[in-house]
């Protein structure tokens, strides 16, 4: 594993910059610039982050399909309080494209970037294909001491039978890997969440395409977890391009 040390950033400071410019970043330098995107190489690829705020390292992991950029409001609130790490899980985004995709294997990622940044006490949100990859790495990691997940499943029946359709439909048009992951993954056993010893909120909407008895099980899987099914709330509408998780997170996760 390698982080680079020259870092890209879009600066927003004070006076002429170029919109893409190269920094020389040295340990605590910049800590508290708005803005600071950068690589770093993790099991053979490149993961694309940015990191906002100052505080408590929280990671966001977005979901299939999407990249960092759908957190985008929730960080301008959540920047106040933490130091916002939003990468792009592997295959998605501006990380490095993959041939396949698998749920262990993002998780791995997620885990060696911690390991990598040498983070600690991290707070760990994942939304759907995140909210796995967060249940799997907490499952190992103990640089995370507080995980939340929203919209996520332990196995593909977990998924409500109109979805599960709709992927299988354009898995059969499009070849894509990120459609034949949400195919076939994932396949965690329940008993394995009991491994997971951070303290968890599990959250879902009451209109979510996850089947409500599948984010039971996982919150009732999980030493002392929380439950919150959000009334009205579908998959994302509390989370794409909004501050309400913001303002989860915020009471969840400020001591």
């Amino acid at each position: 594993m390698m982080r680079y040390n020259v870092e890209v950033s879009r600066c927003k400071l004070s006076g002429p910059t170029d919109e893409n410019s190269i920094r020389i970043n040295r340990p605590g330098e910049n800590d508290r610039r708005r803005d600071l995107i950068m690589y770093i190489g993790v099991n053979g690829i490149q993961l694309y982050y940015e990191k906002t705020g100052h505080g408590r390292p929280l990671i966001m992991v977005h979901g299939n399909s999407e990249d960092h950029t759908i957190f985008k409001e929730a960080v301008e609130v959540l920047k106040e309080h933490f130091t916002c790490y939003t990468p792009d899980s592997r295959g998605h985004g501006q990380s490095s494209p993959c041939r396949e995709l698998h749920y262990k294997d993002m998780a791995q990622d997620m885990i060696a970037f911690m390991t990598e940044l040498d983070l600690q006490d991290v707070a760990f949100y994942g939304f759907s294909d995140g909210g796995i990859i967060g249940l799997l790495a907490a499952m190992e990691c103990k640089r995370i001491t507080n995980l939340v997940v929203s919209g996520a499943n332990i196995t593909t029946k977990g998924c409500k039978a109109w979805f599960r359709l709709f992927i299988k439909a354009l898995g059969a048009v499009n070849k894509s890997p990120l459609f034949e992951l949400m195919e076939k993954e994932p396949n965690i056993p329940p008993e394995q969440l009991a491994a997971i010893k951070a303290p968890t909120l599990v959250i879902a909407g009451s209109r979510d395409l996850i089947r409500e008895d599948e984010t039971k099980l996982i919150a009732k899987s999980i030493p002392n977890a929380k439950l919150m099914i959000l009334k009205g709330e579908d998959h994302g509408s509390y989370i794409v391009h909004k501050t309400k998780i913001a303002d989860i997170l915020v009471n969840e996760l400020v001591r």
